[in-house]
């Protein structure tokens, strides 16, 4: 079986490197043919669970501010970047029927928040420019040849091609095709790795888990340990998160985190995971700092505790409880209701006994901790969730070896690479599709420009 150029790996940077090669192709009259290899029964499986099956497809800020979000190597992806700008993917898709919306963030979205349209309207358009996609054709080598490159099937078929584009994603959910293989075809071609690690994954607390031997990597599926049960499914906005680095700070942000069955996710979360997981990778001691009160002053806040604690001290209401009971009502004028048990479990400090006599004790509340605690709320982290639940992976194909402004690779002629499987990962909030968007576009360009 022959086509003239071949995508390997039918995601959104393959899909949209087929449509990029199929309209060049009509654009100049060229008979070409274009074929989509997916070894999955459907293409796009990621894509389908993006944002939480909503698909956050890109984001609408400019580049100075987008390419700020870029962790490896910004400049590499600029190329890509202004020949499909954030605005021209969202023409795109409404040109091809997709209506869409724009939502806090400049994050886009389809109209349906449906990440089935984003799949549909995608396969959609590669028909119209007459790709073919083949699912369930799983390649099993590939290898150069003097008319181009020849892929040998995991069925036993054998396909040959002029141009081969590399788009098979990284390792992050491996159930949704992701598995490396483009990566060890590259590699096997020439091409140096950038070791790879899960990047906008969980981080797992100290005690969230029950770990029986000791791993970086713990499963997500691992059993609860006290600490997780109690702080699972609570979530916590405008809150400020500093990631410690061997108890230096490493990072300083801002916003919403979740403590999920994984561990410690949500937004912010998601954006210190890549250099937390680094770190720990590295051998470092790694702890995030939570402040529940962002913005307060230590002094300002603790003079708002023992004011909240008077009027709990004084309310009729409270005259029968005990201090640990009023210590909980004062801690829910403080934090959602259900963060109180791990909050207490975390800060034993908060409440202390003073023996006055063999059968006399008394309970002292302490509103200096309180107030401390709510303003350095301290985890040490223990690993990661791995491959398995992460949302990207860091690392890759070298972007050295790789042409900027052709995604050509400067040994191999004739091969493009795109999306996850080069060493280009951003930051939550739409800029990683956006980059397998813009990046198949260029990459299915310059191989239908070179025949």
């Amino acid at each position: 079986m022959k086509a003239d150029i071949i995508v390997v790996g039918g995601g959104a940077a393959g899909l949209m490197a087929a449509w990029g090669a199929a309209d060049a192709l009509v654009a100049k009259g060229s008979d070409a043919s274009v074929v989509v290899l997916e070894k999955m029964p459907r293409p796009a499986r990621k894509v389908m669970i993006t944002g939480k099956g909503r698909c956050n497809f890109t984001n609408l800020k400019d580049w100075n501010e987008f390419s700020a979000h870029i962790r490896t190597n910004p400049n590499f992806g600029k190329p890509s970047f202004f020949n499909l700008t954030p605005q021209r993917l969202i023409d795109f898709f409404e040109g091809y029927g997709m209506p869409t919306v724009v939502e806090r963030g400049d994050r886009a979205f389809p109209e349906s928040h449906r990440a089935s349209d984003v799949v549909d309207t995608l396969v959609s358009a590669c028909h119209s420019k007459g790709v073919k996609i083949e699912t369930e054709a799983a390649v099993k080598t590939v290898e150069q040849t003097d008319e181009g490159f020849r892929l040998d099937m995991e069925n036993g078929g054998v396909w040959t091609c002029r141009k081969l584009i590399i788009a098979t994603g990284g390792l992050s959910y491996p159930g949704t095709g992701s598995t490396g293989d483009g990566l060890r075809w590259a590699s096997g071609l020439g091409h140096r790795l950038v070791p790879t690690f899960p990047s906008l994954t969980a981080l797992v607390p100290k005690g969230y888990k029950r770990q029986e031997v000791k791993d970086l990597h713990i499963d997500r599926s691992t059993p609860f340990a006290e600490l997780g049960e109690k702080l699972a499914g609570v979530s916590l906005k405008n809150v400020g998160v500093q990631l410690m680095v061997q108890d230096t700070l490493a990072q300083d942000e801002f916003g919403d985190v979740d403590f999920t069955d994984g561990g410690l996710e949500g937004p912010i979360g998601f954006q210190i995971s890549r250099k937390a997981v680094k770190s720990l990778i590295n051998g470092s001691r790694v702890c995030v700092n939570i402040d529940m009160k962002h913005g307060v002053p230590l002094e300002e806040l603790l003079v708002r505790v023992r004011e909240l604690w008077k009027e709990v001290d004084h309310d009729p209401r409270s005259a029968r409880l005990r201090e640990k009971e009023k210590c909980r009502i004062l801690l829910g004028k403080l934090m959602p209701w259900d963060l109180i048990p791990a909050f207490l479990a975390c800060h034993p400090q908060i409440i202390s006994l003073e023996r006055r006599g063999r059968t006399d004790t008394k309970v002292w509340v302490n509103m200096l901790e309180i107030a401390k605690a709510l303003k350095c709320w301290r985890f040490e982290i223990a690993g990661y969730v791995g491959y398995e639940r992460c949302v990207v992976t860091a690392g890759g194909v070298s972007t050295d070896e790789v042409v900027a402004k052709s995604l050509e690779s400067k040994l191999i002629p004739g091969l493009h690479l795109c999306g996850e499987v080069l060493d280009v990962d951003c930051d939550t909030g739409g800029y990683n599709l956006h980059m397998a968007f813009c990046t198949g576009l260029l990459a299915g360009q310059s191989a239908a420009k070179a025949l």
